[in-house]
């Protein structure tokens, strides 16, 4: 969609009238807890600001880490229950999805495949839609914070082989469950899951000398072993070699998934001894006896232990949730709880909400929203209910932040220098002043209102996609001042102006494409 002239005009004098003209009154009474909402959550819901204030902002941080206490609405529950793919293990989506032999053993035919393919395109569409849905509707929200925070960390590609029918799972089994939990834990849910498996190829690392060593499998591979320190664990400059790379693959050699798919026992975890290396390793200066598949546990427990790793993931956390460079005395701090408390990452958490660096007003307003981060503060402020998914995946992957992909291990970005263009600047223009002028059906079921009512595009080609629109209805237009209230009121005196002197249709428009909305 194009913005008029008239409407673009707006805009333009919104972005080039700077944000510190709001800084140079009082801050509004709320501004602590918008600053909560924006960062420990995807941005305020209707009612939001004022449950906050009745409970104290203590009170809040404790029940967002602890997420089990807070109840999910049944009607949320129900909504994901309804998306069987999640349901499933890797094992059963291989079978009822996956391309096989015939019994033969014959080759499945080009036709075949493309069957597959289509028949598959449901795995992602659910896994999309329970993200989003999540994201947008639980009071769960820094449990959905950290979800999207962890896979990012720990990133598995979507549109690579074999991952279109597992990166669901993936964060079903290997991410959700240990979003708020120890790091060991989740480190070593991720090391075993046939996505990550898959993904960084360890699936065929092999000792060349094994008896295992043939066909595909007949060499090592350092993808993953190289991922886990730099990106996973100790971070780039983490003080490992080149040698530790290779010895944590002699490490890893048969860490795979089962050689024959079946529902009960296939493409989950399996070690393969018969190509592994069982010879004695020296990993980051300590011996590992060859023993197997235990060898790669005690590695995942060394890197997990590491004040390197400790710093890393601070970084990190601090970066996300503080600012784009974040202190370095705050990040020491977190380092040593994380090593305090044996990578318990609701304590870090916990700590990090509490520091003044998390709390100094220089820091509100200091994140510029991700695309993802953006779209889904925009359908939390409207207060709108979806049930059509296919706008806002749409407008995802225009704006570069599909869920599930990110092509490269290091996942997206949450820094300003990644998203803030003119381009990117456009495109989220024209999403707001459709979401907020014209209804994008978000409310409405698809067209053949079924699970497989919506096509995901090429997640390679975000030029070939449209934004779809319905016709106008005055039913479904924002309220801009229950939407101004719901966002706090917390604009600069330019932007009020603009908004105050604006038809009321373009109102919400306005708002939600303003430079303060587009931080946090």
């Amino acid at each position: 969609m194009k913005l008029k002239l008239k409407h673009g005009a707006l805009f333009l004098y919104l972005w080039l009238c700077p944000i510190a003209s709001s800084s140079a009154a009082s801050p509004p009474d709320n501004s602590k807890i918008l600053h909560l909402l924006n960062r420990i959550s995807f941005g305020p819901r209707l009612g939001d600001i004022e449950k906050v204030r009745s409970h104290g902002t203590e009170n809040y941080i404790q029940q967002q880490l602890s997420p089990e206490t807070i109840p999910e609405p049944q009607n949320l529950t129900s909504r994901i229950n309804r998306l069987e793919t999640l349901q499933k293990t890797p094992a059963e989506l291989f079978v009822e999805y996956g391309v096989r032999r015939s019994q033969n053993g014959q080759k499945p035919t080009p036709e075949a495949i493309r069957a597959a393919s289509i028949k598959a395109r449901i795995i992602l569409q659910e896994a999309v839609k329970a993200r989003l849905l999540r994201s947008a509707e639980s009071p769960r929200q820094l449990q959905e914070v950290m979800v999207d925070f962890w896979y990012n960390h720990f990133n598995v590609y979507s549109d690579k082989g074999l991952n279109k029918l597992w990166v669901g799972a993936y964060e079903q089994e290997a991410i959700r469950p240990y979003a708020l939990g120890k790091f060991r834990d989740l480190l070593g849910a991720t090391s075993r899951h046939p996505a990550m498996l898959y993904y960084l190829d360890n699936w065929q690392n092999t000792d060349p000398k094994s008896i295992g060593a043939k066909g595909g499998f007949r060499g090592l591979n350092e993808n993953y072993a190289r991922e886990l320190m730099e990106l996973h664990t100790l971070g780039v400059n983490g003080g490992y070699t080149q040698q530790d790379v290779i010895a944590l693959a002699r490490i890893f050699t048969g860490w795979g998934f089962g050689p024959r798919p079946s529902e009960k026992d296939g493409y989950s975890f399996y070690f393969d001894a018969k190509r592994h290396d069982f010879s004695d390793k020296v990993f980051l200066g300590k011996t590992i006896k060859g023993s197997g598949e235990t060898e790669g546990k005690q590695a995942l427990t060394i890197l997990a232990k590491s004040p390197a790793t400790a710093k890393h993931v601070s970084y990190k956390l601090a970066q996300y949730f503080v600012a784009d460079s974040p202190p370095n005395a705050l990040v020491d701090r977190l380092s040593q709880r994380f090593l305090e408390t044996d990578g318990d990452i609701r304590e870090v958490l916990n700590t990090l909400f509490r520091s003044r660096e998390f709390w100094d007003k220089k820091n509100y307003s200091a994140k510029f929203k991700t695309p993802y981060q953006y779209v889904i503060s925009a359908v939390r402020s409207t207060n709108k209910t979806v049930e059509n998914f296919q706008p806002l995946y749409t407008t995802l992957l225009q704006l570069g932040m599909a869920p599930y992909g990110c092509p490269t291990p290091d996942g997206y970005k949450n820094t300003q220098d990644a998203w803030l263009n003119p381009d990117a600047i456009a495109r989220r223009l024209s999403f707001v002043t459709a979401l907020a002028t014209n209804p994008l059906y978000l409310n409405s079921p698809p067209a053949d209102n079924n699970q497989s009512g919506w096509m995901l595009p090429a997640i390679a080609t975000p030029s070939n996609s449209s934004l779809p629109m319905g016709p106008r209805n005055s039913n479904q237009l924002i309220d801009p001042s229950q939407l101004a209230n719901i966002l706090g009121n917390d604009f600069s005196a330019n932007t009020k102006s603009a908004i105050a002197s604006s038809p009321a249709n373009l109102r919400p428009a306005l708002i939600l494409g303003s430079p303060e909305f587009m931080r946090r």
